[in-house]
């Protein structure tokens, strides 16, 4: 992979998890079971393209984005390295885009951070996971 951004994943911030995971079954996407502790506050289903559709609960999305703003979609682009979340949120804050999330190791094992597009749009920057580097989310 080189250094070019692709998209990867979308987030659906939502105050009802429960409608939203009945509105995109109806429409015909496949939303699994998880954990019932956990899944209030994030179900995940997998699109044509390899797409993740991630649903989380505006209480969720707070936990990994200390700058989220409710009923938000994060638009998600994968990069190569851990390095590269790093160099490209400082570039593009640098260019004067206001961060909302500064790169941190997330308790999923990506390396992962959050910039605002010019419409304040938040768009999410993750490495690849490592699975050496998960760990418990503190949340729920």
């Amino acid at each position: 992979m080189d250094d070019s951004p692709i998209l990867d994943q979308l987030n659906l911030v939502v105050s009802d998890m429960a409608a939203a995971v009945t509105f995109y079954r109806r429409l015909g996407l496949d939303i699994p079971d998880t954990d019932p502790a956990f899944q209030v506050h994030h179900r995940s289903a997998r699109l044509p393209g390899g797409v993740d559709l991630d649903i989380d609960s505006t209480d969720f999305a707070r936990h990994w984005n200390v700058g989220s703003h409710s009923g938000r979609a994060v638009l998600g682009f994968k990069v190569s390295t851990r390095e590269r979340v790093d160099s490209l949120y400082s570039e593009l804050t640098a260019f004067g885009y206001a961060g909302q999330q500064p790169p941190y190791d997330a308790f999923w094992g990506a390396r992962y951070a959050i910039v605002e597009d010019p419409e304040g749009n938040p768009v999410g920057i993750m490495s690849p996971v490592d699975a050496d580097r998960r760990s418990h989310p503190g949340f729920p």
